[in-house]
């Protein structure tokens, strides 16, 4: 198992956080931009988007030494 130190589990957590906004913004957004929508493509971006979200939370909320 992978034992982080707290510093590397903020950072991690933090990066988790704008790889979320970034699958929101790729995903979800871009289609409006390009005209085109697909419900199957915005449905995947709200569930990567949700699951880093939840990641980086659980990260962030670890205990600390």
């Amino acid at each position: 198992m992978l034992v982080l130190k707290e510093r590397q589990r903020s950072l991690l957590a933090d990066k988790l956080l704008d790889a979320a906004n970034l699958a929101m913004a790729g995903l979800v957004f871009a289609q409006f931009v390009t005209g085109t929508f697909s419900v199957r493509v915005a449905l995947f971006g709200l569930t990567v988007w949700g699951l880093f979200l939840g990641l980086g939370v659980m990260l962030a909320g670890g205990k600390t030494s």
